[in-house]
């Protein structure tokens, strides 16, 4: 920059030649700390690739030419969407996608091949209600921690995640952005992200984490811990919704998430509570409308949900105290009926609270109810499991979606955590951050593949123990783990 623009009287703000950074000394501090910076970049990446390697996470070969074709051979194929295996075919990967189906027989030149010894290979299943930064730890850690620590927590979860199969989860909750930025740059192992954002929530509502000390909040008070940490944002009015919707689509969000209703153990807002007026839940739509994506709400009631339905929002999240005609007004919407196996078994959280005891009776009772009304109407079912806070409930990831079985054979359960569940994150429209297809395996399709020992679409408790069953898990093209 030329020294004159500015005049005289600034020339000591302008950096060029003569300033103190461009002195020997420094140039030779800078040299030295880029010659340990790259040293220790290479040692680092041979230990990680060593340490991969034994772990059977990554397959060397495949990772050192990407540009070389992959051949799955030997497979049986759920395809994500046909309820039988297709035989006779392979499936060839080139870089992210699925390039081909060829049939056996077929040569494919210069490809590295992977044998599947007659497996049973499937899309990566998607978990449609996720918190990726909330479910793998203890929730009093998650307040008194650090921030980054909660972060670390997080990575290390999305690693245990891929490796349960899912390859993709839509995170309908938490500052996950950075998590999915590192995950996407390949610094991390960990499924695709759709993320959500802070969870927009009136004063009093379910995203509304404040002590009773905190009241009144005024134009002074500082944001809450749970603002500040990106989990929730509370706003009230049109005004203060549209804000705090932007400011999520800012950052980075393919869907909008609000809370239109109470919770099972909330600490203030009953679970019959209404939430946002029709106005205020008709500007969450409009904000995200004119991004082209779409609002998904949490609440269980009848109310609750025939209201979100009259403003324009495409995902109940929940839904588990609906009626037979609320049931019929989410298909009259087409909008998605996004629901969790709440059955109060051994899967189900622990309460002390009576009043939580009873709520908890009361959703397991309406799962069952919403189920049945959701497959009589043929309402657009998708599958998630909203593990919260449980460290040691996120193994049971794969197991609780495989009791949708009670209602739906093997083949349907599986196309809903597939290619069912992958046509509702696709609901994000422009905000889509993944644009080729998921769920399926097919040319064009992105290459996430799982490679049963056990034949699901027979068995579906296979999906519920990944360590012993899952041999073969690809995402993105790359390999995750090898067990063949």
């Amino acid at each position: 920059m030329s020294r004159t623009r500015f005049g005289q009287k600034y020339q000591h703000l302008v950096h060029g030649l003569a300033c103190p950074c461009h002195s020997p000394q420094v140039q030779q501090l800078l040299d030295r700390l880029n010659q340990g910076f790259s040293r220790r970049s290479f040692l680092k990446g041979i230990g990680a690739s060593a340490a991969a390697s034994l772990l059977g996470l990554v397959d060397p070969a495949f990772a050192q030419d990407s540009a070389k074709p992959t051949l799955l051979k030997n497979v049986r194929i759920f395809d994500g969407v046909n309820g039988t295996l297709i035989e006779g075919k392979n499936v060839l990967l080139q870089g992210s996608l699925i390039k081909a189906l060829p049939a056996a027989a077929d040569v494919v030149a210069n490809a590295d091949i992977i044998d599947c010894g007659n497996r049973v290979l499937m899309p990566g299943m998607i978990d449609a209600h996720w918190h990726s930064i909330l479910a793998g730890i203890a929730q009093l850690a998650a307040i008194t921690a650090d921030i980054p620590y909660v972060h670390l927590v997080a990575a290390q979860e999305a690693e245990r995640t891929i490796l349960r199969g899912f390859t993709t989860v839509r995170d309908v909750g938490g500052p996950s952005f950075a998590l999915k930025r590192t995950i996407d740059e390949g610094r991390f192992p960990g499924p695709r992200i759709y993320p959500s954002g802070a969870m927009i929530s009136q004063t009093s509502g379910h995203g509304d984490f404040r002590m009773r000390t905190e009241l009144p909040r005024t134009p002074q008070t500082n944001p809450s811990m749970a603002e500040v940490g990106g989990i929730a944002e509370i706003a009230d009015g049109e005004d203060e919704v549209l804000r705090r919707v932007r400011e999520q689509l800012l950052l980075g969000a393919s869907q909008i998430k609000i809370m239109g209703g109470g919770g099972v153990a909330s600490a203030y807002d009953p679970i019959d509570a209404l939430q946002y007026t029709e106005r205020e839940m008709m500007a969450a739509v409009a904000a995200a409308s004119d991004w082209g994506t779409y609002v998904c709400v949490h609440t269980y009631t009848a109310p609750a949900i025939q209201r979100a339905l009259a403003c324009g929002i495409k995902s109940i999240e929940h839904g588990q105290l609906a009626d037979e005609e609320t049931a019929k007004k989410i298909v009259d919407a087409d909008a998605w009926w996004s629901i969790q196996p709440f059955l109060a078994d051994e899967d189900a959280n622990t309460y002390t609270n009576p009043e939580q005891q009873a709520n908890q009776r009361a959703i397991a009772e309406g799962t069952v109810r919403a189920i049945e009304f959701g497959k009589k109407y043929k309402a657009k079912l998708a599958l998630g499991t909203d593990i919260l806070f449980s460290p040691r409930g996120t193994a049971t990831q794969g197991r609780q979606l495989a009791k949708f079985a009670r209602w739906f054979d093997n083949a349907e359960v599986l196309r809903m955590v597939t290619s069912g569940n992958a046509d509702l994150v696709a609901l994000s429209g422009h905000r889509n951050p993944y644009p080729s297809r998921l769920g399926r395996i097919e040319a064009g399709a992105y290459a996430d593949i799982l490679v049963f020992e056990g034949n699901p679409l027979e068995d579906i408790s296979v999906i519920g123990d990944p360590d012993q069953t899952l041999k073969l898990i690809i995402k993105d093209g790359r390999v995750h783990k090898n067990a063949l």
